[in-house]
């Protein structure tokens, strides 16, 4: 039975040939889309979860409460990971974690630069790294002790055995020696560097770090397998009280644990609490996935049902000769299980073509799991979810016919059929409505944040790190690069002005609130900051070398005039890390950090010969490579053991939004693809539809009704559809960008035009589909189609 059951599975599958292929590619596309975004998410999933230990691994955040405000960080003390240790039996160990930087690494006439970081003797163990050579244990015990990467040891020795004892000169200053090699990180890893140093020496290098008022690194932990970190969550809490003389009634800091698996996905806290992050991009593709698929079954029911007649007969001759509903509902869906069987080989087929495009659009290394039978076990899943998905209702209606209509050839379907079949039509674009709507507003806050004017020109503007002999002859190379082709000026600044997270609540003014604790950010730059960064100072005047009592002085931005409350800020004394002087100017508010927060109080004060700065360089209008090629040259006279490196700063200001751009092609591939899927069964149902309606077109046309006319019955029913998918679906966006937009401290408006535009596309791209098949009905000449009467 079950063999004859495939022969005529077979041959029905043969002999529609046009819609079989459409079911089949619908399906294909669908479930290669879901694969695609299921290596996504696994991946994204993964990372942070990777390590031996990673149930016991932790980073330790802070929550800042002043002002009104809490803010929640991963900077700590830098002494914080050791008094941890020493403190609590539950930690097995602790780690400090710099920011991870790029530094000149030479052997020879080998320089590169690299990146690394500064971490604590345990972090080999706590995160076990797997080492080629050297020992855990004492691999960063010393100062001068430098673990590398396998891929440095076969930059600069050949191979890791041979690394091991060898000397790395580090930054052309200091030599350290190679004690460990580690193996390559892999591409998900949270934290990713290619070389780590000892934590003692970054100490000694930042002494403001042994202060447990200041805090700029992280710590990560290992607690014991049997602590409760919810009751190490409550130990931990208050540790910073009687350590950090800040803390008072009016700013406190509580510091809690985040698990390692959680970090990188839930990265965004608001008022203490966490509040998304990367996990909101998993669940919106999963959304899309599942949008998808949907999708790609409804053009399979649809199309079932729609042909449904033209099997009626042979389910009413099988029905008199015995056969039981249930073997005819397991025929059926051994039919949809079949389609859904090539659908899923040719699925697995263009993943494989589609992957190396889908990695480079991502950025990540993601490739099928042949070798893990979990994947086998999720694709027997897809494939019985899809399949009976798709089979379920046409088996359940075909089923249930009557045998004495159908074979009487008096079989109609009521009212309740068509009502299902076009409501599927309506919910299938309901979702592709939803994705395009996303894609448009996701693409225009896209585009915002890229235009947006951040109060400083940032088109043309260099950044290049002082270091070498650039920092210590810096007044030197800033004289003779004015003097060269191509620059305009030139200044530095402490931080990036792309990312200040410099805080302090160290600041004193005239009629300030003794009970307050307010934070401000805070820099220090050159002399021809504002010129450089073509600012606008709305109040005063900028830092000059003509007024000597400016290495004392500062200038603000508009948020901290109006925190301060001063009407007319220029003269007024100002006190930073007990430091008197006076408000010179003010600066209009520009933004130092990324859009997703808004612009905080900003004090700047003046450190001309201040080394390791990033330097700005603005070149002359229209001169950039003049500029460039200008300041390479001086940069290798000057400092020749370090490669000449620089970024603009607007490239730098794309990178924030990496995460955003991703999404945003991902969804618009994905909406491209959803509706191609729709528009394939809308393009199966109008030509099954026409199909039906041959003789009726025909007798239209002998009458006397035009094309435009035939086109236009054709076409109504369907568009009437799209028009209530429009009409549903549109709350449904706005409510879902809206809670997306919320994300970002600045945000386009939800205009009405977005929706109008979503809905014309759809009502456009169903006509066009439509119309293919109702102009060739209505050409097609009424002789052959009244032949036969």
């Amino acid at each position: 039975m079950i063999r004859n059951y495939v022969k005529i599975a077979w041959r029905n599958l043969i002999r529609n040939k046009a819609f079989s292929i459409i079911n089949i590619s619908g399906l294909a596309l669908g479930m290669a889309a879901s694969l695609l975004i299921f290596l996504w998410i696994q991946d994204e999933r993964s990372i942070g979860t990777q390590y031996p230990n990673a149930a016991q691994l932790f980073r330790v955040m802070e929550n800042e409460i002043a002002d009104g405000r809490i803010v929640t960080d991963e900077d700590t003390p830098g002494i914080l990971a050791d008094e941890l240790k020493k403190r609590f039996p539950e930690v097995v160990y602790a780690a400090g974690f710099s920011d991870t930087e790029e530094h000149v690494l030479s052997v020879g006439e080998k320089v590169a630069r690299q990146k690394g970081n500064f971490v604590g003797a345990d972090w080999l163990k706590m995160y076990g790294i797997p080492l080629l050579a050297g020992s855990a244990t004492t691999a960063l015990r010393s100062p001068n002790n430098l673990v590398i990467s396998e891929k440095l040891a076969e930059i600069y020795f050949g191979d890791p055995t041979s690394a091991l004892g060898q000397s790395i000169r580090f930054d052309n200053y200091t030599d350290y020696q190679v004690t460990a090699v580690f193996r390559n990180l892999p591409a998900n890893a949270p934290d990713q560097y290619d070389f780590l140093l000892n934590w003692e020496r970054y100490l000694n290098r930042e002494p403001w770090l042994k202060v447990w008022e200041n805090a700029g690194p992280g710590t990560r932990l290992q607690l014991r397998p049997d602590a409760d970190p919810a009751r190490f969550n409550a130990k931990l809490k208050p540790f910073l009280k009687g350590r950090n003389k800040d803390i008072s009634a009016h700013f406190n800091i509580e510091l809690f644990l985040q698990p390692e698996s959680e970090a990188y996905l839930y990265s965004t806290f608001k008022n203490g609490q966490r509040d998304g992050g990367r996990i909101e991009y998993v669940r919106l593709f999963v959304v899309v996935a599942v949008f998808i698929l949907f999708i790609a079954c409804i053009n399979f029911m649809n199309l079932a049902t729609a042909r449904s007649v033209k099997r009626a007969r042979e389910v009413g001759v099988r029905k008199v000769v015995g056969a039981e509903r249930a073997s005819l509902i397991g025929q059926f869906m051994g039919e949809a299980l079949l389609l859904t069987t090539l659908a899923l080989a040719l699925a697995i087929g263009l993943v494989l073509v589609m992957l190396p495009v889908f990695n480079q659009l991502t950025d990540k290394q993601l490739a099928l799991p042949l070798n893990q039978p979990l994947f086998w076990i999720a694709l027997v899943g897809l494939l019985v979810l899809t399949g009976g998905l798709a089979g379920s209702y046409p088996a359940l209606l075909l089923s249930s016919f009557s045998p004495v209509r159908v074979l009487k050839g008096t079989l109609r379907f009521g009212a309740g059929a068509q009502l299902f079949r076009r409501g599927l039509v309506v919910f299938q674009f309901v979702l592709s409505m939803l994705l395009i709507t996303g894609t448009v507003i996701i693409y225009r806050q896209l585009q915002y944040l890229q235009s947006k004017n951040l109060g400083y020109d940032r088109e043309n503007l260099i950044q290049m790190h002082g270091e070498g002999k650039i920092a210590q002859k810096y007044q030197l190379f800033k004289q003779e690069l004015l003097r060269m082709p191509g620059i305009q000026s030139v200044s530095h600044m402490q931080t990036n002005p792309l990312a200040n997270g410099n805080t302090t609540d160290g600041v004193d003014w005239t009629g300030k609130d003794p009970t307050s604790m307010i934070q401000f950010n805070n820099t220090w730059v050159g002399y021809d900051f504002v010129k450089t960064m073509k600012m606008k100072i709305v109040r005063g005047r900028d830092f000059s070398p003509g007024f000597g009592t400016d290495s004392t002085n500062y200038l603000i931005n508009q948020s901290a005039a109006k925190r301060m409350g001063y009407k007319d800020p220029v003269g007024q004394p100002l006190s930073f890390g007990r430091k008197p002087g006076v408000i010179v100017g003010v600066i209009e508010d520009f933004h130092f950090n990324s859009l997703h927060s808004s612009i905080r109080p900003l004090i700047i004060r003046l450190e001309e010969n201040w080394n390791y700065d990033n330097i700005l360089i603005r070149p002359q209008p229209g001169q950039a490579e003049q500029a460039l090629a200008s300041l390479e040259t001086l940069t290798r006279r000057l400092n020749p053991a370090f490669p000449f490196a620089y970024s603009f700063v607007d490239t730098e200001y794309a990178k924030l939004y990496k995460s955003e751009t991703v999404v945003g092609k991902l969804a618009t591939v994905f909406a491209v693809l959803a509706i191609f899927i729709a528009c394939l069964g809308l393009f199966g149902l109008a030509a099954f539809m026409a199909e039906q309606r041959t003789k009726e077109i025909g007798v239209r046309k002998v009458l006397g009704a035009s094309v435009v006319g035939i086109v236009a019955l054709l076409s109504q029913d369907f568009l009437k559809l799209v028009l209530i998918a429009i009409v549903l679906a549109s709350p449904v966006a706005w409510y879902a960008m809206n809670q997306w937009l919320q994300g970002f401290a600045y945000q386009i408006d939800l205009d009405g035009w977005v929706f109008v535009l979503a809905g014309a596309l759809s009502i456009g791209v169903a006509l066009l589909t439509i119309s293919f098949q109702s102009i060739k009905a209505a050409l097609m000449n009424p002789v052959k189609s009244l032949r036969s009467e």
